[in-house]
């Protein structure tokens, strides 16, 4: 036991010792003798110049060191300065083994950056290449590899630190990094840091401050941080309270407008546990606001998530003009003025699911749910809306606007044909993010107006699996009937496949060209079959490539702006060598059925089986469409099969009957579709042909039919006479 007593009190005599030793040698040793040999040092060892300018000081309780005006030159050009630097140690604390750190102050720092035109970082060169040599020749014989294994293995397996810091303060720093290679330019100045009694296990306050310009873009951002931080002494449970983060932004991005963003709220993190959470979050920019709190369980590839995510109401018009970005210009200047969205966040681990979603368009709500999959990036949704008008947020186009585009379409497709002087036309699809996508989209809206047409229980699926897109149903009512779509796009290939069909049941046709194209030649209710196919990326190469076929039949129906049956009495009065009386035809023709079918031939469409029925006449006609000039080429005939008008010199006589009145439609329907049609003198001629047998056939029949009665008495007469006298001599 003396033994024991006597160690331990040669140990601390030696501890007294040495401390005394270190007292008298700071208070003895001056360190500004040795700027000299500390300079010379770090030259032999670096491709630094230190210059020691200000003056360096130690103390021993507490335990510190102090340099002034310190800077370092790199290839002769400023690379690293401080006006001050203070770093203090409790010296009691270490012997303790219980560091606590008085005071670090760090003030005037500047730092300079810069990659030339190959890329490399001046800092890469801040050690003489000897050195460098040497440090990796000796790296293996250093530090095997098992150790940092075995050093992680200690510090998780040891004490917790026990760190505290009674004050830390940077000023005054500044950070210039520039990159020859790109033109861009970073600062970082006037940065401060502030923080006290930070202590491992409890709250400390944390205050920051600092300003960074760019110059591509051209972006200044003043920034200041304040909130309270903990963390526990293994390091691995971190919490921020009372966050209170503001950003004054402006510059290029901005319009070379101001804008701030604020952030707020709590967060807590623990990496043992793999936890994290977001409590009464924040964030706005302009009037932009958003809140949410959040809860991670997991960091790896499946995290579950829980919280919920709002958007307050917000205009999206101002919020552009804030931010210094070009206005929306819509043709109803009061829409994007009232936004908002929110949800609920859950799902299995892996899988951000949303619920209760809301999403909020001016007057338009969707309501439904959705989901992302981090795994493959799947996501799906089931949303629901009321109305929409799609009109009013179209761009509203000036006087002469239409023309001009017009002209500037065809212009493209005469480029897209080899034309010269025209733009290259674009893809539609971007093929590889479509091979990527993964998706499973419902969408309902109870009523949608998209180009002047109104759209009811609009209904739409679509989904999207290794680079084939499929819009299963899209589906609806307008105008008293019913239409279903269903389409595919191959996008596995550059050249990606369509297929599509559709069927339209009893829409009604007039009102429906009225407002789509205000267009009113044409009335029914219309049903059709389309089904084509096509290759492609372009919406040139689409048309040419489209093959397939349209069946149609209107019912009950009319052509507006046009009278065939006036065309008709004119051709009738021409063989009656009559003139029309009738002054008031009026401007439509009645049909009671008309069909035909349309094959789809590249740019063209080829009808030759049109028929109609009209009062006292059969439509018959062939022709084609030409989708690309918008034009039209059409022959038809009107069948005399009945009584066509009362007018006098329209009367339908045994000449007429069955004979067919040309008509043509030719020019361009987007232009003037009313005038397509007219009487066809040029093909009267082969209808006067047929009205002439009709009449050689008819006068052949009279002769025979004449003849024939003649025959017939005359063949009377003799029977009569020969029975006559055989009955005269029967009763004598």
């Amino acid at each position: 036991m003396k033994a024991v007593r006597y160690l331990l009190i040669a140990i601390v005599a030696i501890i007294i010792l040495a401390v005394v030793a270190i007292a008298i040698a700071m208070a003895v040793i001056d360190p500004n003798d040795y700027k000299p040999q500390i300079e010379k040092a770090v030259e032999q060892q670096t491709n630094l110049d230190l210059q020691l300018e200000g003056d360096i000081g130690w103390s021993f309780i507490p335990l510190g060191l102090e340099l002034n005006n310190v800077s370092a030159n790199l290839e002769e050009k400023r690379f690293v300065a401080l006006d001050q630097l203070v770093a203090q140690v409790d010296f009691w604390s270490l012997i303790a083994m219980s560091p606590r750190v008085n005071t670090f102050v760090l003030d005037g720092l500047e730092a300079n950056l810069e990659v030339n035109e190959q890329g490399d970082g001046n800092w890469t060169r801040i050690m003489r290449k000897s050195a460098q040599a040497a440090d990796k020749t000796q790296a293996p014989a250093e530090q095997p590899a098992e150790q940092p294994q075995e050093e992680a293995q200690t510090a998780s397996g040891g004490e917790p630190l026990n760190f505290n810091v009674e004050n830390v303060q940077i000023s005054n720093a500044q950070v210039h990094y520039t990159d020859n290679s790109t033109g861009q330019a970073v600062t970082l100045e006037n940065f401060a840091v502030n923080a006290s009694d930070i202590t491992l296990g409890s709250e400390f306050p944390l205050e920051v401050s600092f300003q960074v310009d760019t110059a591509k873009p051209q972006l200044k951002v003043d920034g200041s941080i304040n909130a309270r931080l903990t963390a526990n002494e293994a390091l691995n449970d971190f919490a921020v309270s009372e966050l209170n983060a503001v950003f004054d932004m402006s510059g290029e991005p901005f319009g070379g407008k101001s804008v701030t963003a604020e952030l707020a709220g709590s967060a807590r993190a623990n990496l043992e546990n793999e936890t994290a959470t977001l409590s009464g979050f924040t964030a706005s920019l302009a009037n932009l606001d958003l809140t949410t709190d959040l809860e991670v369980q997991g960091f790896g590839d499946k995290p579950a998530l829980k919280g919920n995510l709002d958007i307050q109401e917000f205009s999206l018009k101002e919020l552009l003009s804030k931010l210094g970005q070009p206005a929306i210009e819509t043709s109803d200047p009061d829409v994007l003025k009232a936004v908002a969205f929110s949800t609920d966040i859950s799902g299995s681990p892996g899988t951000a699911a949303l619920e209760n979603l809301t999403f909020k368009l001016d007057d338009t709500t969707f309501n439904g749910s959705g989901s992302y999959t981090l795994a493959d990036g799947g996501i799906v949704f089931n949303l629901q809306g009321d109305e929409l008008n799609a009109d009013r947020y179209l761009t509203p186009k000036a006087e002469g606007e239409e023309a001009a585009a017009s002209e500037e379409q065809q212009t493209a497709e005469a480029g897209s044909t080899g034309g010269s002087g025209s733009a290259p036309e674009s893809d539609l699809l971007p093929l590889e993010t479509l091979r990527t996508l993964l998706l499973d989209v419902d969408l309902g809206l109870g009523q949608l107006i998209v180009s002047n047409l109104t759209i009811n229980e609009i209904k739409a699926s679509t989904t999207a699996k290794n680079g084939v897109l499929k819009v299963d149903e899209f589906s609806g009512k307008m105008y008293e009937g019913s239409f279903g779509t269903n389409a595919t796009i191959d996008a596995r290939s550059d050249n990606p496949k369509w297929t599509i069909a559709s069927n339209v049941t009893n829409v009604q046709t007039l009102p429906l060209l009225t407002d789509l194209a205000e267009v009113d030649t044409l009335g029914g209710g219309a049903n059709l079959k389309v089904n084509a196919t096509t290759t492609g990326n372009r919406i040139s190469t689409l048309r040419e490539n489209a093959h397939g076929q349209i069946s149609f039949n209107l019912a009950e129906g009319e052509f507006r702006r046009m009278n065939m049956t006036r065309m008709a009495c004119q051709g009738i009065a021409l063989v009656n060598q009559e003139q029309l009386t009738t002054t008031d035809w009026g401007t439509t023709t009645p049909f009671n059925d008309m069909s035909g079918t349309l094959d789809i031939n590249g740019n063209t469409l080829a009808n030759k089986n049109l028929v109609a029925s009209l009062a006292g006449m059969k439509l018959e006609g062939q022709g084609t469409v030409d989708m690309k000039q918008t034009t039209l080429d059409y022959e038809a005939g009107l069948r005399i099969v009945g009584e066509v008008h009362r007018d006098p010199a329209c009367r339908v006589t045994e000449y007429v009957e069955n004979v067919v009145i040309p008509v043509e439609c030719r020019g361009n329907f987007s232009e003037d579709p009313g005038g397509l049609c007219s009487f066809d003198g040029s093909r009267f001629r082969d209808t006067l042909k047929t009205i002439a047998e009709n009449a050689a056939k008819a006068k052949v029949k009279e002769e025979v039919d004449k003849a024939k009665d003649e025959a017939e008495e005359k063949v009377k007469e003799e029977i009569e006479e020969k029975l006559g006298d055989k009955l005269k001599g029967l009763f004598q």
